[in-house]
Parts: C-alpha cells; sequence; structure tokens
C-alpha cells in the first residue's frame, strides 16, 4: 500500500478541531459549523474532535457530544471525523460514553492511554477490553494530560498485531532509543499506522515509515500539513522539506500560547473565532498578536496557502 492507501483509512492528515468559547467560556456552537466548513477546505483526511486541542479536559460529555454531532453534521467529501471516548473517570462511564460518542455518526473513536504506560500488560487488557465494546475503528493517544502515558513499542505490536487498534498518535517527541520511541513502534506497526506529533521530526518520521500525523499546527494550518504530504507522496522531497520549515516555523509562533494562538490565526485566516479558553486564560500580548499576524501575512506574500 502507498501513504496515500493508508491515508483513505487511518493515516495521513487529521485536523485538531479548535473549541470556540463565548467570553464567558461557554461554547460557542454558532460558530463552529462555520469552523467545520472552513477546515473541511483545507485539504484535511479526517478530523479529530474532542482532543488534546479541543481542550477535551475542561469539556463535560454533553459538550463533547455535540461537538462531535455538529463536526460530524458540517464535514464534507470523504473526511472522517474521529472522537475520544473514553475521558470519564470510571469503567462504567466510559463504557457509557463510547455509546453516546458513536450515536454521533463518528467514524471511528480515539481512546487515550490513560496511566498504563509503566504496565505493558495492563495497557493492553484495559485497550482490549474496551475495545470490545465498539465495532468502531480505534487509534490510541498517548495523551499528556495523564502521567504515564506513554505506550511502550511492545505492547503497541500487540495491540496492532491483533487488528484491536488501526493507529496511534505518538506523542514521545522521541525518534530512537528507548521502549517507548516512535522507532520501536514504527518496527511493528504493520498494516496500522503510527503517525507522528512532534513537528521538529516530522519529515525524518516519514522517512522512517510514519504514516501521517496528528499535531497542534493543524488547528490552523492544515493545508501546509497537506501540501506536505502530497509532495511528499510525489516523492519531490525537497520541496516537502519547504513546507517542512515553513510548519515548523507555524508551530514555533503557535508555541507561546497555545491554544489561543492558534484561535487567533484561525480569525486572521478569516474564521471569527475569539480567542477565549478554557484551560489557558492568559490574554495574547499585543506582540504575540503582532507575531502571528508577521507570520501570516509573510506566509501568504509566499503563496504557503495558496
Amino acid at each position: 500500500m502507498t501513504l496515500n492507501d493508508y491515508a483513505k483509512d487511518f493515516g495521513g492528515i487529521f485536523s485538531l478541531m479548535l473549541t470556540p468559547f463565548n467570553e464567558d467560556r461557554s461554547i460557542n456552537y454558532d460558530i463552529y459549523p462555520q469552523y467545520c466548513q472552513w477546515m473541511a477546505q483545507q485539504g484535511a483526511h479526517h478530523f479529530f474532535v474532542n482532543s488534546g486541542s479541543s481542550e477535551m479536559m475542561e469539556l463535560t460529555l454533553a459538550e463533547r457530544v455535540r461537538l462531535a454531532t455538529l463536526c460530524v453534521e458540517n464535514k464534507s467529501g470523504d473526511i472522517t471525523v474521529w472522537s475520544t471516548a473514553n475521558l470519564e473517570p470510571s469503567w462504567e462511564g466510559q463504557l457509557d460514553e463510547i455509546d453516546r460518542i458513536e450515536s454521533t455518526g463518528v467514524d471511528g473513536l480515539v481512546f487515550v492511554t490513560k496511566s498504563y504506560g509503566n504496565d505493558d500488560e495492563r495497557m493492553v487488557k484495559y485497550i482490549t477490553d474496551l475495545a470490545a465494546h465498539t465495532k468502531l475503528p480505534i487509534i490510541l493517544y498517548e495523551f499528556p494530560g495523564f502521567p504515564n502515558n506513554k505506550i511502550s513499542g511492545p505492547a503497541y505490536g500487540a495491540l496492532a498485531k491483533e487488528g484491536i487498534i488501526k493507529g496511534i498518535k505518538d506523542t514521545t517527541c522521541l525518534m530512537r532509543g528507548g521502549e517507548f520511541s516512535i522507532s520501536q513502534k514504527l518496527s511493528v506497526q504493520g498494516n496500522s499506522c503510527v503517525m507522528n506529533a512532534n513537528i521538529p521530526f516530522l519529515y525524518d518520521s516519514y522517512e522512517m515509515g510514519a504514516r501521517g500525523v496528528i499535531a497542534t499546527p493543524s488547528t490552523c494550518g492544515t493545508k501546509l500539513l497537506r501540501k506536505m504530504w502530497d509532495v511528499y507522496c510525489e516523492d519531490d522531497k525537497e520541496t516537502a522539506k519547504i513546507y517542512h520549515a515553513a510548519v515548523c516555523s507555524l508551530s514555533d509562533v503557535l508555541d507561546g500560547c497555545f491554544n489561543p494562538t492558534a484561535k487567533y490565526m484561525v480569525s486572521l485566516m478569516g474564521v471569527p473565532f475569539e480567542e477565549y479558553a478554557r484551560a489557558n486564560r492568559r490574554p495574547l500580548s499585543p506582540q504575540t498578536k503582532r507575531n502571528l499576524e508577521v507570520w501570516y501575512e509573510d506566509a501568504c506574500r509566499r503563496g504557503l496557502f495558496d
């Protein structure tokens, strides 16, 4: 299979969906459909709603269900929608969460690894038992909101070999060395899709065999990630490196005060987003806003978003 074949299933470009808030931190459900429709025009293969970038830990289950519903209703073409579905603290709560997220019409579920990364046997059993309660495909997420969130290569390989999971968002930020590195997962990925979440290593991870990307710049820079993907798949690696450099610089300007920075960037691109967030309530400084504006103006002059 080619990389584009994997993108049709469980690889390629995942857009992390931001959650728009009003000043009182209630969700702005009115603007969310417009954001979804705009994101659909940016070239994503998949939408990932209720992610870390969505501030999922700050959302109630009812809010997560409504966002997933709106995302499904406002996708277009062949885009698939994926949502985290095991955030509730109790086992019974997670089973109810799976049922409610499934009812929205999402195409696949994302399971966070909770805090089981220090026990391979427990990790494999937990994911296997949880997966028995859904018929939808599953991707794992090493969500850093929990301690011991990394899954080892052997544990990942066991789940991938049995077809229990179809891929993973690898957040180790470690290319080689150690049982938790992305190279360990790539060595056992089989037909699954190991996807990179660390932008500086994105090109290197493609060279090593990664089959997609799920990273914070996709909240506003999906078009750049898709351009890099397309030229890399065409074996135009020099152009891929140019787009990779652009994505790296975007990641740098977003990192200062994420995710309000991403929300402000979306507003510069034409979607009337406010910068309000629940998790990060620090307002953007005038310098930070100007830094984002300068980056976007330069990107437009260079035709990066054409």
